[in-house]
């Protein structure tokens, strides 16, 4: 089987943020680090070249397939701001219908700036999610 390419590594996640042009991008990612650091109580480590992630969780599909994971992690994408809402959203219908101006996929909620959204219904989803993760992966 092969490695999964994101990995967390030792680069410096201020570095990271300081390194973003769009200085409303920046300043929403060091907001989104610090409510991810909250809910989490995880200092946050880079994985891969641009994801910022909080804590970690293992995880093994029934394929045999396993590997290491953030609770919660978020990247400054060109298009938006990605938060990896690792639980997905199907269960969080009331947080959704409050959260404001966003996009989703699978595991992944998109912004395209924090003012979009609702800080507190953010920080809930974020908490929800990691406590769920934690509850079922025992991470």
């Amino acid at each position: 089987m092969s490695e999964p390419k994101t990995t967390k590594n030792d680069r410096d996640v201020a570095e990271f943020l300081a390194e973003l042009d769009d200085t409303q991008k920046q300043q929403d990612c060091q907001a989104i680090a610090a409510l991810m650091q909250e809910a989490t109580g995880e200092p946050p480590a880079m994985w891969g070249d641009s994801l910022v992630g909080f804590g970690a969780y293992h995880y093994k599909y029934a394929s045999g397939y396993e590997g290491d994971w953030p609770l919660v992690a978020f990247s400054p994408r060109k298009q938006n701001l990605t938060l990896y809402i690792m639980s997905g959203f199907e269960q969080y219908e009331p947080q959704l219908a409050k959260l404001g101006k966003y996009k989703t996929g699978k595991g992944c909620l998109y912004i395209k700036r924090l003012a979009d959204v609702d800080l507190s219904t953010l920080r809930e989803l974020v908490k929800l999610s990691v406590d769920h993760i934690r509850e079922t992966n025992k991470a």
